[in-house]
Order: C-alpha cells, then sequence, then structure tokens
C-alpha cells in the first residue's frame, strides 16, 4: 500500500525530463508539440528545497473493509476528509499535498503541528465514525519525519517522503510513530508522551532507523518527585528566553542570551532556586499560559520578555510574574547598545538580574561575574553545541562535539564550552560508547581543569569532574569534594546533585541519595537529558529500599531511551527485589539482546558501585536473571 502509493518519491527528488527516443519498437513516436515544454526545461525553473514534516496517514487493513462494504468506506472517508480539511489543517497550518482515498500526504513547518494533527485525526477516527456492520471501524497509522523536501505546488518529492511512509508501518491501528529527527523537536512534557521504540529495520531502508511511539501528553505534575524538596524555602524561578520581534535574523540569539545572563547570575544566589536553562528553554517560542509553565516547571515566578533591535540599539521589555496570583509585579523597558551583552561585565545583564532578585527577595543582588563569548556569532555556536550534544542521533552528538571544539579553539579560555565538551566525554562513557576508560577520564579532566583555570567558581566544571573522578577514575572521595563544592558554589546546579545522589547511593546514605536524586529532578524538569535524570534517581530509590519507586522511574527513563545500560540494570535488580522474577527476565532479555555480550564481569570490573553492597545487590539480580557471569 505503501509502495504504491509513495514510492515514486523515492527515485525521483524532482520530476526527471526523460531524452526523447527516435524509435519504440521500430515505430516512429511523433514529437511533441512545440507549444508544450517540461518545466525543466526552462532555465529559471527550480523547486524550491525546504525542511518539512511529513505526515503520511493510512487506513489500517483497507482493501478488506473495501471488499465487505465498499459504499461505507467511501462515505466515511469523505466524512474524515471534510473535518481533516476544514478543521483539522486549518488548525494546524497544515497543507494537503495528496488524498489518495485511503490514505494522505501531508506537510507541516513544525513538529508540533504535525503530532497534534495526527492526534486529532486518530480522535475523529475514534470518536466520530461509525462502525461497520460486522463491528469493524475504520482506523488509521501515521509516520512522522522531519526532512528536507523539493516542494512543488501540488506535490512534494524526496526520499523524505518515503521515509515518513516506512516509518507509518511500524504503528499499530490508532498510532503515530516519528523519526528521531521529528522526536529531537518534540518536548515529552508539552507535546507528547514520547516511547522509545529503539533501531527499527525498514524495507528498502539501509540503515535502522531510530523510531519513536508518540501519543497524547500526560498531565503536568504526573511525574513530579514525591519527596518534599528543601528548596520550597526558597524562592522558585524559571527565565524564558526573551522572544524577538522586528528584528534581523542574525540577533535571534539574544533573547537566549539574556535569559542565560540572568540564570546564571540568579543561580549563584542561595536563597532561590532556579530552573535549568535546558528545562526553561523548552518554552522558547511557544504561545504558553504563565499556568502551563509554572505547572510544568514547578516555580511560583516566571520572568519573560521581549526585544527589538534596531541599528546598534537594544530595547528590552521584561517582567516577572507571579504565578500563584497571575499578577505582574515587576515590569521594565530598558535600551542599551547590544554589544554591551557581549562585555564580560554586561550592564543589562547584571540590571535585570538585580531588578528580579531584589524583588524576590528584597535585598541587593549578589553579582557574579559573567563571561559570554565575545560575538553573537560564537554564542550561537555555542548554543549548537550544547543542543545537538542531547539529540537522539548519533550523528548530531558527534557534530556537537566538533562545534564544542571549533568554540575552544577560537576562545581558549571560554570556560563554559570546556565544561560542556568535559560533560560531552562523559555522556559518551554513559552510552557505552567508551573502550578506553583511562584515555576519556584524561579528555575529560583536561577539559574540566581548563575550565576551572578559567573560571574556578563554575560548578558544571567540578560537577562534570566529579562525575569523572568516581565513574571513569573509580576516586569516590575526590568525586565527593568537587560535588560537595559544586552544590555549595552554585545550589541550581542540576547535574552536582544529581552526580552526589548517586555517590549517596553508592554508599548505602539513602536519605542523602534521596534528597539529593529528587532536587536534581526538581532543578530540570524537563532536560533533554530527563532519562538520564529519572534513571539515576531510579538507582537512589534502589538504595533507599524503595523497589516500587525505583522501579517507577526506571520504566519512565526505559519508555524515553530504551538504549541505556544504566536502567536496563537497576530494573532487573528492582524487579528481583520486588519478588517480579518474570519481569526482570523480560528485562534482562531486552539487556541482552541490546549487548550481546555483556556479562556481569564486566559490570564488576567497569562499575565502581561492584565494590559497595549497592552495586553487589545488583551483580547478584543481573546473574539471577539470566545475565552471564
Amino acid at each position: 500500500m505503501f509502495d504504491r502509493h509513495f514510492a515514486g518519491n523515492v527515485t525521483q527528488a524532482v520530476p526527471v525530463r526523460r531524452a526523447h527516443p527516435s524509435s519504440v519498437e521500430g515505430m516512429t513516436a511523433p514529437p511533441p508539440p512545440n507549444n508544450i515544454m517540461s518545466p525543466l526545461s526552462d532555465a529559471e525553473f527550480s523547486l524550491p528545497r525546504r525542511l518539512k514534516l511529513v505526515l503520511v496517514v493510512d487506513v489500517v487493513e483497507s482493501v478488506s473493509l473495501m471488499q465487505a462494504d465498499e459504499l461505507g468506506v467511501i462515505a466515511r472517508w469523505q466524512a474524515f476528509l471534510a473535518y481533516v480539511n476544514q478543521v483539522i489543517l486549518p488548525a494546524n497550518e497544515g497543507r494537503l499535498v495528496k488524498n489518495l482515498g485511503d490514505g494522505l500526504l501531508v506537510e507541516f513547518d513544525t513538529a508540533q503541528r504535525a503530532v497534534r494533527a495526527a492526534a486529532a485525526m486518530h480522535a475523529w477516527m475514534a470518536d466520530c465514525c461509525d462502525a461497520f456492520s460486522d463491528g469493524r471501524f475504520l482506523a488509521l497509522r501515521a509516520g512522522v519525519h522531519a526532512a528536507h523536501v523539493f516542494v512543488g505546488p501540488d506535490d512534494v518529492y524526496g526520499v523524505g517522503v518515503n521515509l515518513a511512509a516506512r516509518v507509518a508501518t511500524l504503528a499499530e491501528a490508532g498510532e503515530t510513530v516519528v523519526t528521531a529527527q521529528v522526536r529531537d523537536l518534540l518536548n515529552d512534557v508539552l507535546d507528547a508522551d514520547i516511547q522509545d521504540l529503539g533501531d527499527c529495520h525498514l524495507k528498502h531502508i539501509d540503515k535502522p532507523v531510530r523510531a519513536f511511539r508518540v501519543g497524547p501528553v500526560q498531565k503536568p505534575g504526573s511525574l513530579s518527585s514525591r519527596v518534599a524538596q528543601p528548596a520550597q524555602l526558597h524562592a522558585t524561578v524559571a527565565i524564558i528566553p526573551f522572544a524577538c520581534h522586528l528584528s534581523a535574523q542574525e540577533f535571534v540569539a539574544i533573547g537566549d542570551l539574556l535569559a542565560d545572563g540572568i540564570i546564571e547570575q540568579l543561580s549563584f544566589s542561595p536563597d532561590l532556586q532556579v530552573v535549568s536553562r535546558l528545562s526553561s528553554g523548552s518554552f522558547k517560542g511557544r504561545l504558553s499560559s504563565l499556568a502551563e509553565i509554572a505547572t510544568c516547571l514547578d516555580v511560583r515566578y516566571v520572568v519573560s520578555g521581549s526585544y527589538v533591535v534596531s541599528g546598534s540599539s537594544l530595547a528590552v521589555t521584561a517582567e516577572l510574574a507571579d504565578a500563584s496570583s497571575g499578577h505582574i509585579i515587576w515590569a521594565a523597558r530598558i535600551r542599551r547598545d547590544w554589544r554591551d551583552l557581549l562585555a564580560p561585565e554586561s550592564e543589562l545583564i547584571h540590571q535585570l538580574a538585580d531588578a528580579v532578585h531584589s524583588k524576590l527577595l528584597e535585598t541587593a543582588a549578589v553579582k557574579a561575574s559573567t563571561r559570554p563569548l565575545p560575538t553573537l556569532h560564537s554564542y550561537e555556536l555555542f548554543l549548537g553545541g550544547i543542543t545537538l550534544m542531547h539529540r537522539a542521533s548519533a550523528d548530531d552528538f558527534d557534530h556537537s562535539r566538533r562545534l564544542l571544539e571549533s568554540l575552544t579553539e577560537r576562545h581558549r579560555s571560554a570556560a563554559s564550552a570546556h565544561a560542556w565538551l568535559a560533560k560531552w566525554h562523559v555522556l559518551r562513557a554513559i552510552q557505552g560508547a567508551v573502550d578506553d576508560m583511562p584515555r576519556a577520564a584524561s579528555m575529560a579532566l583536561e577539559h574540566t581543569r581548563r575550565a576551572l583555570s578559567a573560571e574556578p567558581a563554575s560548578a558544571l566544571a567540578l560537577a562534570v569532574e566529579g562525575f569523572v573522578y568516581a565513574h571513569l577514575k573509580k576516586d569516590i572521595d575526590s568525586a565527593t569534594l568537587r560535588l560537595t563544592a559544586a552544590c555549595e558554589l552554585n545550589p541550581s546546579e542540576g547535574l552536582a546533585w544529581l552526580f552526589s545522589g548517586v555517590i549517596h547511593a553508592f554508599l548505602g546514605e539513602a536519605e542523602m541519595a534521596l534528597e539529593s536524586g529528587h532536587r536534581a529532578l526538581a532543578l530540570s524538569p524537563m532536560d533533554p537529558l530527563r532519562y538520564y535524570y529519572e534513571s539515576l534517581l531510579a538507582s537512589c530509590e534502589f538504595s533507599a529500599g524503595h523497589y516500587e519507586e525505583a522501579i517507577r522511574w526506571g520504566e519512565s527513563s526505559r519508555k524515553r531511551n530504551r538504549q541505556h545500560l544504566s536502567t536496563l540494570r537497576v530494573l532487573i535488580a528492582a524487579y528481583m527485589a520486588a519478588d517480579n522474577g518474570a519481569q526482570a527476565l523480560a528485562v534482562a532479555n531486552e539487556m541482552r539482546r541490546l549487548k550481546p555480550a555483556y556479562t556481569v564481569a564486566a559490570y564488576e570490573a567497569q562499575s565502581v558501585a561492584a565494590r559497595y553492597p549497592f552495586g553487589q545487590q545488583i551483580a547478584r539480580a543481573l546473574r539471577s536473571a539470566g545475565i552471564p557471569g
């Protein structure tokens, strides 16, 4: 069915003009009329190539349904098509490219709109489409892929169209499956409930495709921490990237630069709990209500604003809102030269941060020296490196390293760039892509040393260095010193609390592990690496003997990323401890499929946890579940 509908889009990127044959089987073909020309014969003609979200939907078992009730299928499809054209597409700014009688090809400009449209189509089929006389219903399966395609007035062309169709074959009735390129454009708290399907083999596609099933988004707060946080005694605040109005494309990064500068300065205050940039940045460009932002980020106060650039003049409008009342409690309009943001001591950043801090705490703000990168181009490079590091694609992950390395070559004393490069090496080790652990540790430590040389008070660099000492060098004492210092320097550095929680878990300090682990998740509620936070929080719960909670967090992590070995280990141990051997065996089977050569001996040799009762319990559970010794 998909071959029939969309295969032509694979072999041709654009319509191809064929050479006119002089004869076919002895017959002379007439020349084409002089007044009819192929569009590609015009040297001025070209199809634009644009990034689009391609949605393919297909009726499940359409041939069987047609044979049973042809007129009934047609009537229902026409009603569905009318609803799509009149309601779903206008609401989501989509364009219907093809209607094939039992399938649709639709294009969108954003992943959110494509996924919402697919969900609306499924909902109409479930709620508004009558059953047939034999009790069966019309149902759709849908696939979405993000790709650069050639866009014509009546069609779209390119391999991305075919991949969307292939991905749709992975969906069951009423489901939508997307590629990694789409998943990286979605937020699994705001946009959809996302389940990792792993690497999938598709017909006529050379390489496995990482696919994800997407469903209706869970209610905000459904995965919030059950443990009351000490930070409730502090003001909780999120700074949303400022919106750009009527400014050239080259200035779009200023909104992130403003938010990052305010976050960095406010995070040095022990009186505030500041949500991480990766979480608050999820609301960039969204028309979200104050209540939605506050609920999703679990904060009381929200800082937002907009800006306009005209020549060298930057006009910034900022406001501080109390989400509990919905009132604006402070607002200001400030004008500066935009190059002020590139100075080591930005007056604009200080003024905004001081005003917010003073209003929240009625005290003078603590001014922390910020070191923004010297040019807007470099800052965009920095943001790109961070963003790509947290995507599902291995190519994007590798590209993030190249971006950050290029940045450190240009600005050798940029502490934040070195800290994130060290984190890249850590994440690579976490993902199991490192064979030479000592060399990986040496490379990570070289970057943290450079970062701390440039900025001795970098909590991120200290946190990453603590992780390296714990997990790559197996020096728990040195790790604890650095993680404690990182938490004291910046009480809002989520990774510092997360890594501290795991160390406490290893050492059997259950209450401290739980406090640190839940605080880390509270500081990073929508971090792109949330699966990792949840995985380590599962370890903290396991160390406390809370096996059902360990399973809850572990399964949530596994749903987000099915290829993280640490999650599978703690799930096996938690299921075993909860007397659910059957489920432990199922997870162990998944681990063996993912890593056929993995053994308990390898875990004991590689993990510092194996030195402590925590890790020894996990090793016993792995053996009991059938993982080779």
